[in-house]
């Protein structure tokens, strides 16, 4: 069986769809010994245009200098990267503020390479609200337009850390699949940022994706959450909507252990609290352990493993790895 799953991830296309881990880009080096093809750097946080440039332009240097990454725009790129031997990176929003109150960002910011875009990060913007707001109001004005150009750009529309209402306004006004980068089955695990059946089965009825997160405030009750209770989250919501709407957003970041000692992620947590990026509801105070065996990328085998001894055939595994994401990718991007 190890031997099988070992195989298995080896050949398998695997793509973690959310990767602030990479804020350091060294640690694209961890994604690499974890067997990952695609990953998925947050490039936009909260930061307006001028700041974020700067970010997406430090990684346009890093890609002309290294021959063993490549810029993903479509499908195929991933595809490629994975025959090559090398490593796709997916330039990504978490939240929508590097586009300020212009829709031609989007088109400015897409052909810089950013194929995926949030509408929120937990909280109030011009374009609805966040998961964790007071109100849920929906989209705004603007955020139909945004919606509108998305499409036309052909830029992925993710709402996680998004707002229910605003998340069914963005589903039923998109001509593209919405898709939910990272969040569990709040069914699992009742956090705050995890997400209701109602809103697993929406996004899956529009030909949509639910990623599944690693930080162990959304997998469990437990500070040292097991691969196991991680696993329980994908076995659900493939019970729930089918397996082809499941896939990866493990969200590693640079505040978790072994990445940070425990007085700096204390510190960036006091700061995320101060901001209103984060509530104590939804993020328990660090240290930040993700699932036993998986506590970094290097980890990600076990992951394969632990999912073939759980009973998931070959096929399902590539699905949830990547070919879900492919099958999103191609329709929205191109193949």
């Amino acid at each position: 069986m190890v031997q099988n799953a070992a195989e298995l991830h080896r050949s398998s296309i695997i793509i973690d769809a959310v990767c602030p881990l990479l804020d350091n880009q060294d640690m694209i080096a961890d994604y690499c010994a974890g067997g990952l093809t695609a990953i998925a750097p947050t490039v936009g946080y909260w930061n307006g245009a001028q700041v974020t440039l700067r970010t997406i332009g430090s990684w346009h240097k890093l890609l002309r200098e290294r021959n063993d990454l490549v810029l993903v725009r479509t499908a195929a790129d991933i595809r490629k990267a994975k025959a090559l031997g090398k490593t796709g990176i997916i330039l990504h929003f978490q939240g929508p503020e590097p586009i300020e109150d212009s829709l031609d960002l989007i088109d400015a910011f897409k052909a810089l390479g950013v194929g995926v875009m949030q509408l929120a990060y937990n909280v109030k913007n011009r374009i609805g609200d966040g998961c964790e707001e007071r109100t849920d109001a929906g989209l705004s004005r603007f955020g139909l337009q945004v919606i509108t150009r998305m499409n036309e750009a052909r830029m992925v529309v993710d709402c996680s850390h998004t707002g229910i209402r605003t998340t069914l306004d963005a589903i039923e006004h998109s001509t593209a699949p919405v898709i939910i980068s990272h969040a569990n089955a709040k069914a699992v695990h009742p956090s705050p940022r995890n997400i209701s059946d109602e809103l697993i089965k929406a996004i899956a009825e529009n030909g949509g994706t639910i990623g599944v997160v690693g930080y162990p405030g959304f997998v469990s009750g437990d500070k040292r959450p097991t691969l196991d209770q991680f696993i329980d989250h994908i076995a659900y919501m493939c019970d729930l909507v089918g397996v082809e709407c499941i896939t990866l957003g493990i969200d590693y970041f640079g505040g978790q252990s072994p990445y940070a000692e425990n007085e700096m992620a204390m510190t960036m947590y006091k700061k995320a609290l101060a901001c209103n990026q984060w509530s104590a509801a939804a993020y328990p105070e660090p240290p930040y352990y993700f699932p036993a065996g998986i506590e970094t990328p290097v980890g990600m085998p076990a992951l394969t493993k632990r999912l073939v001894e759980r009973g998931f055939n070959q096929a399902d595994i590539r699905k949830i790895y990547g070919e879900n994401l492919l099958r999103i990718y191609e329709t929205i991007w191109g193949g």
